[in-house]
């Protein structure tokens, strides 16, 4: 742990039990069902050395697909064609994902690994692009299939700070 972690510890605690067991390897009942009622998500990614990136993803509630506790499926929809998330994923695997409600100042987060699914595969399981207002460029071009590593809600602090929902 480096010494800043140590010494914010030091002077602040350590988290509390509760707030160390709600972070488990699999989908727990209330995390998925948030994951199902969600419309909208930011997916964090980095390179192999580090350079980060953080992308907005939505669609109607449920677009992430819940395969099993431990596997989930994002619809990987065009969109500006630079292509960040992809370009990181194929040099780490490695991802973050903030899952959000509207009015809901609950959020969760899920971190994990993603592997690439073709077009063709994620046809074959049923997915389509299951989105509000699609435009003539709305269309599907792979699929990220996350394996869960960490997955836990969110305290609703900082979208309680924010005000975010009655702006």
């Amino acid at each position: 742990m480096s010494l800043r972690v140590e010494n914010l510890r030091a002077k602040h605690g350590t988290p509390s039990e509760r707030a160390q067991n709600k972070i488990t390897d699999f989908l727990a009942a209330d995390v998925a069902e948030f994951i199902q009622q969600s419309p909208f998500a930011v997916l964090s990614t980095a390179d192999s050395e580090g350079n980060c990136d953080a992308s907005p993803r939505g669609g109607k509630p449920g677009f992430v697909k819940i395969i099993d506790s431990k596997t989930l499926l994002m619809p990987d929809i065009r969109g500006n064609r630079i292509l960040q998330s992809t370009s990181n994923i194929t040099s780490n695997p490695k991802l973050g994902l903030v899952f959000f409600i509207p009015g809901n100042n609950n959020s969760v987060r899920v971190n994990g690994s993603v592997q690439f699914l073709d077009i063709e595969d994620i046809k074959e399981l049923g997915v389509n692009n299951d989105v509000f207002n699609p435009d003539e460029t709305t269309e599907m071009i792979q699929g990220l299939l996350i394996s869960v590593d960490e997955a836990y809600r969110h305290c609703p602090r900082a979208l309680s700070f924010s005000n975010l929902w009655n702006l």
